[in-house]
């Protein structure tokens, strides 16, 4: 495992001692490694529907692909005693 050195300031540090004491994370590594883990999903899921998005500008649903799904919901509804 490779070693990362970083400065925080103190703030960050007394706020992750807070969560160290309060059993939300194990350590001040611990800390770092899950708040990495979270900026690298951000990321990766924004890459996603970036690439989700492109996909659907690039090739639209066409009507026949999407109007089935209005039209089921517009039956569920209907159905509904209310």
């Amino acid at each position: 495992m490779t070693q990362l050195v970083a400065r925080v300031d103190d703030e960050f540090i007394e706020a992750i001692d807070r969560l160290i004491e309060e059993g939300v994370v194990a350590s001040r590594s611990d800390a770092v490694r899950q708040g990495l883990e979270v900026l690298i999903d951000r990321a990766r899921r924004h890459r996603v529907g970036d690439a989700i998005v492109l996909g659907y500008q690039a090739s639209p649903q066409t009507e026949p692909e999407w109007g089935w799904s209005d039209d089921a919901t517009a039956r569920m509804i209907g159905e509904e005693p209310w």
